[in-house]
């Protein structure tokens, strides 16, 4: 089989304007990069929502993913073999890991959402502009201590730390300032990757460029010495910054190899951020579709659990099905099998590893919402381990389950899962929360330990305590909770597989993201700014004297 590169560049891709047409979007609404990408602005009317939302998340993962984007994919090109009209609402890919350990994050095989190229590289320019905007208001900040400091800013309290699209350890911890008076004021800094910027998430959670520019004027920067709050609206730049994102709040278009629309927008990370595309993007689809398919980055304990609590209160809507993506080498890694010997059948792993499987399934069910399972099929599953699995699914979790084989097949290969969904999301259910938005910060952290994780309790480090005071004492505490967890385990131990008990999550910074809306809580060893693996993606990718790229997934 091909590469999945070799697949994009040899499919030939409809104009833009035609796959917005299956939208009824006309042409005053796009902005056109090229002939196969645009910025779209569609009218969003909350009352005129006429697409039924589908949400995929997974199981914790192997280091290389499970399919999920490309369960995505496919859905919704069989969704459109049904007869249905459909948008894909995904998230663009971020440079850190397509240089970096996972590749390129738009689908796989004969699924995939085109021009892979552009979308896994600069696309239109969207990271860029968050990443500049992000560097500006640090260079702002800086520039004003430098010429007087009249908000008093303590530099030893500045939490605004720069940002970069790329994997880079080494500026993790930084001193900046160095080489005179002219250079600006010494001081500790940092680096975070740009899909853990505020700014994304902001950019991910606005709903037209008015809120955009209110959210941002609400970041906070750093405080005084008097230990008082200094924020983007102090410094009286949000106008500033905003303009630098006027083109980047508009969601793009693309198609996938089957020339189904995609709205690719926005990539907040869900192991540090909350993991889900732009609302703008999923509500462009629920005003011109009959099926929304978006996904929610990593497991049901990290995107699926913020696209809930996060993203879909600023959406309006609820999902109308939720598909969890589970791989049997996956569930074999939960149950123990090494690492390094998935592609060879073990029953035993399989059955020790299924309750994994068990816990996503229950944990999106707690919502409310009508479940599927899709089984994202590899070559190396045997007949023996299907067998068992759909067995499984069926008795103890007693939901609807369909292999999917849209790597090989496309659209075709995901047309019993999108049955499923379509029968599913027909399904009258009643919305429930985790936690309720009047709780304690504190009740809201255990809470999502307790039903979600399936930990015992929440411990806060002594300089996570000091900080729940002080956003207690701010009055930031009503704010929903984000949790920065491995995206390996239920735990915040990547190595304690399956569905643990029992465990305590240990919270050792908790941040507020007042412009975002929400209270980041880091726990164990998240990192947010990444490293690269011992061989990076970039060790295999060119690019020849015509222009063809290779090695690029």
């Amino acid at each position: 089989m091909k590469s999945d590169i070799e697949i994009s560049q040899t499919t030939k891709m409809d104009p833009i304007f035609e796959v917005a047409q299956k939208l009824d979007i006309n042409a005053d609404s796009l902005e056109q990069y090229g002939n196969y990408k645009a910025k779209v602005s569609v009218p969003l009317d909350p009352q005129n929502v006429k697409s039924k939302l589908v949400l995929v998340t997974s199981i914790n993962p192997t280091s290389a993913g499970e399919g999920k984007t490309t369960v995505s994919v496919g859905l919704g090109d069989a969704l459109s073999l049904l007869g249905q009209r459909i948008a894909l609402a995904l998230r663009e890919p971020s440079l850190g890991p397509v240089m970096g350990l996972k590749g390129g994050a738009t689908g796989g095989g004969y699924s995939q959402v085109v021009p892979m190229e552009d979308i896994n590289l600069h696309f239109t320019g969207d990271f860029h502009a968050i990443t500049e905007a992000h560097d500006t208001l640090a260079a702002l900040v800086d520039n004003h201590i430098q010429h007087g400091n009249q908000l008093n800013i303590d530099p030893r309290q500045i939490v605004w730390k720069r940002v970069l699209d790329v994997n880079d350890r080494e500026l993790r911890q930084t001193v900046i300032g160095l080489g005179g008076k002219t250079s600006g004021v010494p001081r500790q800094d940092g680096f975070d990757i740009t899909v853990a910027s505020e700014i994304m998430a902001i950019l991910c959670l606005a709903s037209d460029l008015e809120d955009l520019k209110r959210r941002i004027s609400k970041i906070i920067i750093g405080y005084t010495y008097d230990g008082e709050v200094v924020t983007v609206a102090d410094l009286k730049v949000q106008g500033a910054l905003t303009l630098l994102l006027k083109d980047a709040i508009k969601p793009n278009l693309v198609q996938t190899l089957e020339h189904t629309p995609a709205f690719i927008h926005g990539g907040p990370f869900a192991n540090i951020a909350h993991g889900c595309n732009s609302i703008l993007a999923t509500q462009a689809g629920l005003t011109t579709a009959d099926y929304t398919v978006t996904e929610a980055g990593f497991g049901s304990d990290l995107g699926g659990e913020k696209f809930m609590d996060i993203a879909s209160p600023a959406i309006g809507k609820r999902p109308d099905v939720v598909v969890v993506v589970a791989t049997i080498r996956a569930l074999k890694l939960n149950g123990g099998q090494d690492a390094k010997e998935l592609k060879h059948e073990d029953l035993e792993a399989l059955k020790a590893g299924v309750v994994n499987l068990k816990r996503h399934v229950q944990n999106m069910q707690q919502f409310g919402q009508p479940v599927v399972v899709g089984i994202n099929k590899f070559a190396t599953d045997s007949d023996a381990e299907v067998n068992f699995l759909h067995q499984y699914v069926a008795d103890e979790l007693h939901v609807a389950i369909a292999e999917v084989d849209c790597f090989s097949e496309g659209g075709k290969g995901a047309v019993d899962l999108a049955n499923l969904v379509i029968e599913n999301s027909e399904t009258a259910f009643v919305s429930q929360n985790i936690y309720d938005a009047d709780d304690s910060l504190v009740e809201k952290l255990t809470k999502v330990t307790q039903k979600v994780y399936g930990g015992k309790n929440v411990e806060l480090t002594a300089a996570a305590k000091k900080q729940l005071k002080q956003i207690e004492k701010l009055g930031y505490a009503h704010l929903p909770v984000c949790m920065a967890k491995t995206q390996y385990s239920f735990s915040d131990d990547p190595k304690l597989l399956g569905a643990p008990s029992g465990f305590i999550i240990t919270v050792r910074e908790l941040q507020i993201k007042a412009g975002a809306g929400f209270i980041v809580a880091i726990t164990g060893n998240i990192l947010t700014m990444p490293g690269l693996p011992s061989h990076p993606a970039a060790l295999d990718m060119d690019i020849s004297a015509d222009g063809t790229i290779t090695g690029l997934f």
